[in-house]
């Protein structure tokens, strides 16, 4: 496999070494810039403990390419040591014993170091949700928990609670891998529009859900697109619906990692029939995850005051966030989104007041809910 010279910012110097395109960013810091302060652990995404900052904002290096992240400025727990901020949560966890055997700390603490610069008002119900991305085996959290309510009842510096500032970059000459990576805070890059065709092997997903209004106002919502974009969580656009052609994306956060799905979707309504068909694909660019689907739906009346709306979707997820599409999981996760989202359409036919701008999808929540669920179906 040929080797891709990689130019980042790393704990504020500039490197450049070659990589294979497969590297994840994780072994490329520990093998070839001997920074062990990243641990792996179930090298998934699912633990935590390689958590780090790339361009502001805390990724996991275990599924996140090295090559993704050319021309990014990349800090590990080894670039924090003057950090003053850092220092305080180092001396809490100490002073509330928030360690054990330390092997779950360096993500820990990067963790924490975000919970505090953007949840300065955090209560120990947020803090805990906030780390239920990552996994420590040893200390049952109270103590991790306890460090970061200490740090935020403390006064933390002035410049600790500033923003992260999140830097702009686009794919130069020498990264073509990154030819359809979109940054997750500059508009959506046109993708190629979905070739239905190659979807002859994606996974099924059907269900129908019942709205509570007519047919003809909920057709009327269904018709508007940034209206029922305004109804999904974490979803947005990126301009106005042109020739049938729609571009956005859709937010999706695991405890406080992010990934942006970021594409387009080529959509046709039927207003006599009332169907209609949305064939599209998104981007998550640091993960290098993709996904292509096709979602075709029919509406139909149930009496005068309901109406049933029909959904066919054909789905494939490529790229380390696959993990988390296996089908029976994602059908527990569909049923969660759509009982929202048909409560959210059905508030905005009935003439009720619309849905505040929804926050990013809370699929860790999600994904344990679903867990649970299907533990005891078991």
């Amino acid at each position: 496999m040929s080797l891709q010279e990689i130019t980042l910012t790393l704990n504020g110097e500039t490197v450049t070494k070659p990589a294979e395109p497969r590297t994840h960013l994780a072994d490329f810091l520990r093998e070839d810039h001997l920074l062990t302060g990243t641990h792996l652990g179930c090298e998934q995404g699912v633990c935590g403990a390689c958590t780090l900052y790339v361009d502001g904002r805390p990724v996991r290096s275990c599924i996140t390419f090295a090559a993704a992240c050319d021309g990014a400025e990349v800090r590990s727990i080894e670039g924090f040591e003057a950090d003053p901020l850092m220092a305080r949560l180092r001396a809490s966890f100490t002073k509330h014993h928030g360690l054990q055997c330390g092997y779950c700390t360096p993500g820990m603490l990067a963790t924490a170091y975000d919970i505090v610069r953007r949840l300065p008002d955090a209560d120990e119900t947020r803090i805990r949700a906030e780390l239920s991305g990552n996994i420590c085996r040893c200390t049952g959290y109270a103590g991790i928990v306890e460090a970061i309510r200490d740090v935020l009842a403390n006064d933390p510096p002035q410049a600790a609670l500033q923003p992260l500032t999140r830097k702009r970059r686009a794919a130069t000459d020498n990264s073509s891998i990154l030819a359809t990576a979109v940054p997750a805070d500059e508009p959506a890059a046109d993708l190629p529009l979905l070739d239905v065709t190659a979807l002859a092997d994606g996974v099924e997903l059907t269900r129908e859900i019942v709205l509570a209004a007519p047919a003809g106002k909920v057709w009327s919502v269904l018709s508007d697109i940034p209206a029922v974009v305004a109804c999904i969580p974490g979803a947005s656009l990126d301009g106005p619906v042109e020739d049938d052609i729609v571009r956005g994306r859709c937010v999706v956060a695991l405890g406080p990692m992010r990934a942006s799905f970021a594409g387009s979707a080529r959509i046709k309504l039927d207003a006599a029939a009332q169907t209609g068909t949305v064939a599209g694909s998104g981007r998550d660019r640091l993960s290098r995850s993709s996904l292509d689907g096709v979602l075709n739906f029919a509406l139909k009346a149930e009496g005068e005051t309901a109406s049933r709306l029909s959904l066919a979707m054909r789905y494939r997820l490529k790229g380390p966030l696959a993990q988390f599409g296996r089908p029976a999981l994602v059908a527990e996760i569909a049923d969660r989104i759509l009982a929202d989202v048909a409560a959210n359409i059905a508030a905005r036919a009935s003439g009720q007041a619309a849905p505040a701008q929804p926050q990013a999808l809370n699929g860790l929540a999600l994904l344990v809910a679903a867990l649970k669920r299907l533990l005891r179906l078991g």
